[in-house]
């Protein structure tokens, strides 16, 4: 499995919010864009897709942006990944009619391996993200004499 463009940008962009979030200020787009080196468009394109999806407000104005609709704790990374990519969340459904008991066994395996994908995610929040990136930032400090 790997992380599409489309999760890794959104993700970055929320981590830049949640950064932000105790300020209370709202995020332009070119801000997120500019921290996180993500085009603009297709970020004003994923910040759509979030708010839609209850995950980011956004505020309008001269002081307008975009900000966090809950605490980072409260926002798990498979929630984002449900909204930006559409998982299917009822993996515990199988197809019933399989052509051969091979199609059978590969489906129980698929769908036992997306349940336990799921539940990693379901396991961390946006808090939990900046918390590992902040210990690793405090590992990669090079002092210089």
């Amino acid at each position: 499995m790997e992380i599409s463009c489309k999760s890794e940008y959104g993700i970055l962009a929320l981590l830049e919010m949640a950064t932000n979030y105790q300020s209370g200020e709202p995020m332009q787009i070119r801000q997120i864009a500019a921290q996180q080196n993500i085009p603009d468009r297709y970020l004003e394109q994923l910040l759509a897709t979030l708010r839609r999806g209850g995950i980011i407000k956004s505020q309008r104005g001269s002081k307008g942006g975009y900000l966090l609709a809950r605490e980072p704790k409260r926002i798990t990374l498979f929630e984002i990944l449900e909204c930006l990519e559409g998982l299917d969340v009822r993996t515990g459904q199988t197809n019933i009619n399989h052509r051969t008991v091979d199609s059978g066994v590969i489906e129980e395996i698929w769908q036992e391996a997306c349940q336990a994908a799921n539940s990693v995610f379901q396991n961390y929040s946006l808090q939990d993200l900046c918390e590992k990136r902040d210990s690793r930032r405090q590992l990669d400090i090079m002092y210089y004499i």
